[in-house]
């Protein structure tokens, strides 16, 4: 089996450079002509000729648009503009942003992801969750400010990443996959869940298992993760094992889950199987490559 390569929107060649968010006088000093603005259709990337993420300065910003420092690249300060909304439906795929990702190299996926994540963040929170008075842009954009001297409260807010956990699940050689509810005819992937608060990593794997199988796991190890930018979250890679493969499945969040062979998953993989398998773009996909490779 071939190497499962970069996982998707991981490696961002940015310098988030927190030293300089945190120092008000030297952001500005960057906030010059020679500062680039990344290009942005509402929340869809924009491409140039070469078919790279497309760059622009800061005089093209939309009037009274909010910005955001993404970092430095090439010595150069990135920024960008904060939509007037953010995706109320991150979870709905559009197939011209996935063509669009698709389309992009390893570098500047994973540099659109974060842009998103942290723009759709403050598209979606103008507002103080503590008193309801707007908020402004601070530390770059690193965080959201209830200012007191305009009636706020003071409260503090910063991007939120929500912690998810995908896994796949052992019996005496076979893999446990999940169809969920909508899904088309077929495709299946890794059962996944939120960690609830109060959580570790391998209760919430054993928890989202059994609550939507039936199935008891032991031995919970995580092989890797993936900024999953929709709208952002930290999807945590894990494999369990299981002693008993009897189902019982949560008809309200699952269509079918099912038992599969190596060979079953193999053929999949190669195009030529029982299930259609996750895109690439994926962490599920790369479980199960990490799955086959191991053995």
């Amino acid at each position: 089996m071939a190497n499962p390569g970069p996982i998707a929107f991981a490696g961002s060649p940015v310098d988030r450079a927190d030293h300089v968010r945190a120092d008000p006088e030297r952001l500005a000093s960057l906030t010059n002509w020679k500062a680039r603005l990344l290009a942005l259709d509402g929340l869809f990337p924009s491409l140039d000729d070469a078919g790279r993420l497309a760059w622009t300065s800061l005089a093209d910003a939309p009037e009274n648009a909010e910005l955001v420092f993404l970092g430095l690249l090439d010595e150069k300060a990135c920024f960008a503009a904060v939509p007037k909304q953010g995706d109320a439906s991150p979870r709905m795929a559009n197939p011209r942003l996935w063509a669009l990702m698709a389309s992009l190299e390893p570098g500047d996926l994973a540099l659109y992801g974060g842009a998103r994540s942290l723009v759709d963040w403050h598209a979606r929170h103008r507002f103080c969750a503590q008193c309801g008075a707007n908020t402004r842009p601070a530390k770059g954009g690193w965080q959201r400010d209830c200012p007191k001297d305009d009636g706020g409260c003071g409260a503090q807010h910063f991007p939120r990443t929500d912690p998810v956990t995908i896994m796949l699940v052992e019996h005496q050689g076979r893999l446990m996959l999940g169809r969920g509810l909508g899904w088309p005819e077929g495709r299946f992937s890794a059962l996944a869940g939120f960690v609830e608060p109060g959580e570790t990593i391998e209760e919430a794997v054993a928890r989202e298992v059994f609550e939507e199988s039936g199935v008891r796991v032991r031995d919970v190890s995580y092989v890797a993760s993936q900024p999953w930018p929709f709208p952002s979250q930290l999807m945590m890679g894990c494999h369990a094992y299981t002693d008993d493969d009897a189902l019982d499945i949560d008809t309200t969040e699952m269509a079918e889950v099912c038992w599969f062979t190596r060979e079953e998953v193999a053929a999949s993989m190669a195009g030529d199987g029982p299930f259609i398998t996750p895109p690439p773009h994926a962490i599920a996909h790369h479980l199960l490559s990490w799955w086959l490779e191991k053995g």
